[in-house]
């Protein structure tokens, strides 16, 4: 009887290791770029994924106006359709990605940053002009 119990005991230990182990690694896991998982929209292109915390803090900004539906700050290009011509985002229907800015702190113009967001709620940045991505995680 008493090897029964440490065995069981031992057992119980081992699920309880094991559970706090993966969770450990999840909380040291925040705010470090990931690759992709499946839970996350646009995870499976293969693009680095990082937390929204990541890009510069104007992206926050935008994504809180994308959410709220604007009032943006380049009404004629924010919200349009973005074409994906360089192809650095997955081959998608004519449509399917949406463009907004990120400004640049200190100049008048669109600048080089923005975030792309699809229609599967996936959701890149970029600040180079279209020329790389990053898939973004903003719920991180």
């Amino acid at each position: 009887m008493l090897s029964r119990r440490r065995i069981s005991a031992a057992l119980i230990g081992l699920i309880l290791l094991v559970i706090a182990g993966w969770l450990v690694k999840d909380v040291l896991a925040v705010g470090e770029p990931r690759h992709g998982t499946g839970s996350l929209p646009g995870a499976d292109s293969g693009l680095e994924v990082a937390p929204l915390s990541s890009p510069p803090p104007q992206a926050e900004r935008t994504w809180t106006l994308i959410e709220r539906g604007g009032p943006f700050p380049h009404p004629d290009t924010d919200g349009t359709t973005f074409g994906n011509r360089e192809s650095s985002l997955p081959q998608m229907p004519a449509g399917h990605y949406k463009q907004y800015t990120v400004d640049l702190p200190g100049t008048d113009g669109r600048g080089p940053r923005g975030l792309v967001t699809g229609q599967h709620e996936e959701v890149y940045y970029t600040g180079d002009h279209y020329v790389s991505f990053v898939v973004v995680d903003t719920q991180r």
